[in-house]
């Protein structure tokens, strides 16, 4: 049956607008200001929601296979559709590691029969892949996920020879994570030396420092440079590297772009007296003059993407000292609500969270008929309600860590519908399908 969603202000490609969405098998049918029901379609009346298109995450960890005491897609996507993310790109620090064809496909298995949204998952780099590296399809796969800093197993490369191999020769997208190791373990071994093992959470951000992510991202760039790679960096976490990225080449043409992440768009080191290891993450919430950078960054269009590296622990995990404490947090069910928080505090339009979330995540990676409200597109499509709130609390929390470093606040706007591929998965209150999301394809 066609769905028929009427009268909701719509926001797409840096225009808002009141109009209705035709929707049949799976896709957008017709766009218009006043389409006429007939008996065959299900009328959705939507006066005075907003509908976005679908937000697109190209950073996430879902923990599966391996760690699934933190997270399962099963579990993580449902929490990404309730917050409005349609579509996922997930990272290969899974145990075992994604290194190899068979074990990526495995991850691709798992997702076709749990998760209600759409994905993808990056192929992993090591030191000694390469092979296995370049057998990755690019029509099917988002791109090749190098850890230029510490990761789980053995997926820190560091190795010169390795990472000019990968850069020279992988045709697709890779995406880093740039810290530079060698800055972080002096920085530790610094820490150590005058706190023993009782190193504050106020010293991560000193630890794995401003100069540790410039290092790290400078030399990305300038391989990616010298051998033309189509390079991606990922989680921006300082003022300074924002100026390593272009704004003047419109974003389809760019071979270097970039992303920010919600929780250092939301948060500085000035937090982590009240939040602790509650927002700790790699690369680290660092200073309010940073975080203000990458506010600029993003709005400037230095920074193509904001996205959530999501990544759950358990309340135990979280809970220990500084040292022990894992890096990371749950945010998907949130992203959304809080870049909207963001907008009616003035500090962006509601038009350029679209732009970040769904329209440049789809443009950098090339995906196929997503990211946009268009006719012929799949609607995958997010239904906001601005008058109503919610607070978040550990009774409405989908995470299967079951905390949130927003718990406590109340968002001024609600997501009260997500449509994956045209079918309704979330309806304001529970995950209202069986539907599975489809395997994201790119036009490369």
């Amino acid at each position: 049956m066609k769905k028929l969603l009427k009268g909701a202000t719509i926001v797409n490609e840096g225009k808002s607008f009141v109009g209705d969405i035709l929707i049949e098998n799976h896709r957008i049918l017709k766009i218009d200001n006043d389409i006429t029901s007939t008996q065959e379609m299900e009328v959705v009346n939507l006066d005075g929601k907003i509908i976005l298109p679908g937000c697109i995450d190209d950073q996430v960890h879902f923990r599966e296979p391996g760690l699934t005491h933190k997270g399962t897609i099963l579990s993580e996507s449902r929490a990404a559709v309730a917050g409005g993310i349609t579509s996922f790109m997930e990272m290969p620090n899974t145990v075992p590691n994604a290194l190899t064809q068979q074990l990526l496909e495995d991850k691709y298995t798992i997702a076709q029969h749990n998760s209600p949204a759409n994905y993808s998952f990056f192929m992993g780099a090591s030191n000694d892949n390469l092979e296995e590296v370049l057998k990755t399809n690019e029509k099917n796969v988002c791109g090749v996920k190098i850890f230029m800093g510490s990761s789980t197993g053995n997926m820190l490369v560091d190795n010169e020879t390795t990472l000019t191999n990968l850069f020279s020769q992988v045709p697709m997208l890779i995406a880093t994570h740039c810290e530079d190791e060698a800055t972080i373990r002096r920085n530790t071994e610094i820490y150590k030396e005058k706190f023993g093992e009782n190193i504050p959470i106020t010293a991560h951000s000193l630890i794995r420092s401003e100069e540790a992510c410039y290092l790290s991202s400078s030399m990305a760039i300038e391989l990616a440079k010298k051998h033309n790679t189509r390079l991606h960096i990922l989680h921006i976490s300082t003022s300074k590297e924002v100026g390593l990225f272009d704004n003047i080449t419109p974003l389809a043409k760019k071979r270097i772009t970039s992303e920010a992440c919600v929780h250092h768009l939301w948060f500085s080191d000035k937090d982590y007296v009240e939040k602790g290891n509650f927002i700790k993450w790699n690369p680290a919430v660092k200073t309010e003059q940073d975080r203000a950078g990458i506010w600029k960054g993003v709005l400037d269009n230095h920074i193509d993407i904001i996205a959530t590296d999501h990544a759950p622990h358990t309340l135990d995990e979280k809970s220990k000292p500084y040292s022990q404490a894992p890096s990371g947090g749950p945010l998907v069910q949130h992203a959304l609500l809080a870049m909207l928080e963001k907008v009616k505090q003035g500090m962006l339009t509601i038009e350029k969270v679209v732009e970040k979330m769904s329209h440049a995540p789809a443009e950098c990676f090339q995906l196929s008929e997503r990211g946009f409200i268009r006719e012929g597109y799949y609607a995958d499509l997010v239904v906001i309600d601005p008058n109503k709130t919610i607070m978040v609390n550990r009774s409405n929390i989908l995470y299967a860590c079951g905390w949130s470093p927003f718990e406590g606040i109340t968002f001024s706007n609600k997501v009260v519908g997500t449509y994956v591929n045209g079918n309704l998965v979330w309806n304001g209150e529970e995950i209202c399908s069986e539907e599975k999301g489809m395997r994201l394809l790119f036009n490369r």
